[in-house]
């Protein structure tokens, strides 16, 4: 049966546009990386979308890449059994081959549009790309003063964590998992995502859809501003260094340190920090299983753990106006940012009007069967 998951190779942040497009498949573990070309408008999403759909009704597992422009769009799909990827390849993800023929080739659906009949809005184009990156500029700098009301939540959590508990409970985690697994020559690899992304409809995300098949899930209570860095990274090192491939998932706020969720496929464990933003119930957790003609929903071993146990309480009472007032400031940024971001889309759509009437996508399906053979083939 079966198996997508649905997340982002990609994010807006504080830092701007925030890619990890280079860790969705690497070179020498791919047998194709498909770069897609073509303007907006021109079909990418839907001809990924319709590659993907193929290979799932024949049973295969698929990684939906979602843009974080607009999460119904793909900015990508990998079908991971056959150790394929198609990727969009254009702005602001400019994907290009890196080792052409022998793993990459480019799809250009450019090669189906008219070009004269989009020349004739050349200047409304023009303008509305400009509109669009502006509104983008302004979602970011507000992105920018939530990180630094974010920080200072942090500050405030900071002064009532345990730390000595903290790094308890990661050492308890690390000896109940790896104890029996030596420290390997070989370390293992890290790939970097995002389960959730910021939106123009908000903060998306798809985190019940990347822990099935898990055996264990560790679900981490963690209010907003929560520094659990030390406690995922102690795992996440412990993994590695035991030879143990590792998917992290990063916060969209901090999106070079702070790990949100951490996957260990080869061993089928899981780890989910849950608050206001990106919440999983356990019931949400399950994998699909066929047994005799009939669907079986089995769930995983469940671990709660709260870090709320691990903070000082008299701390964080006498906080609890600063903590209130610090959170429903991040919240009015936030949403000031997904506002511009509403903006820019709006942009966007009007420039992917202008294209969508002037693309042959007769063609672009055409395309997309043939590719289908091509990798039916792989």
């Amino acid at each position: 049966m079966s198996v997508e998951r649905h997340y982002f190779p990609g994010n807006n942040t504080p830092l701007g546009f925030f890619s990890y497009y280079r860790y969705i498949l690497g070179q020498r573990e791919a047998k194709k990386i498909i770069c897609i070309k073509g303007g907006p408008g021109s079909g990418k999403s839907t001809f990924m979308k319709k590659i993907g759909a193929h290979f799932a009704d024949l049973g295969e597992n698929i990684d939906y890449l979602h843009c974080s422009a607009d999460e119904n769009s793909l900015d990508g799909v990998v079908l991971t059994d056959r150790s394929i990827a198609l990727i969009d390849g254009t702005s602001p993800h400019m994907t290009d081959p890196i080792t052409p023929g022998a793993v990459d080739r480019i799809v250009n659906l450019g090669e189906f549009w008219n070009e004269e009949g989009i020349k004739t809005n050349k200047e409304e184009i023009i303008d509305l790309n400009e509109e669009c990156s502006e509104w983008y500029k302004i979602a970011y700098n507000y992105l920018n003063a939530a990180k630094s009301v974010f920080r200072s939540l942090e500050g405030v959590y900071d002064k009532a964590i345990e730390y000595s508990e903290i790094y308890k409970a990661a050492a308890d985690i690390v000896d109940r998992e790896y104890s029996t697994y030596d420290i390997s020559l070989r370390p293992g690899r890290e790939r970097k995502r995002f389960a959730s992304a910021i939106t123009a409809n908000g903060v998306i995300s798809y985190p019940e859809t990347l822990f099935r098949n898990m055996k264990k899930v560790y679900i981490i209570n963690a209010p907003v501003g929560y520094a659990n860095s030390s406690l995922m990274t102690i795992i996440k090192e412990g993994a590695i260094y035991r030879g143990f491939d590792v998917e992290s998932f990063y916060c969209s706020v901090c999106p070079e340190e702070k790990i949100d969720h951490l996957i260990i496929p080869e061993l089928k464990i899981a780890f989910t920090t849950v608050n206001e933003y990106h919440d999983i119930e356990p019931w949400e957790i399950f994998t699909e299983e066929e047994s005799s003609g009939e669907t079986v929903f089995l769930l995983p071993e469940i671990y709660l753990i709260d870090l709320g146990d691990y903070m000082d309480a008299v701390s964080i009472e006498k906080n609890a106006p600063l903590i209130e007032s610090l959170g429903e400031e991040f919240d009015i940024l936030l949403e000031k940012a997904i506002k511009c971001l509403e903006n820019a889309k709006t942009r966007h759509l009007m420039v992917e009007d202008m294209y969508i009437p002037n693309m042959n996508f007769t063609e672009v399906g055409k395309t997309a069967e043939n590719i289908i053979r091509e990798l039916m083939e792989k």
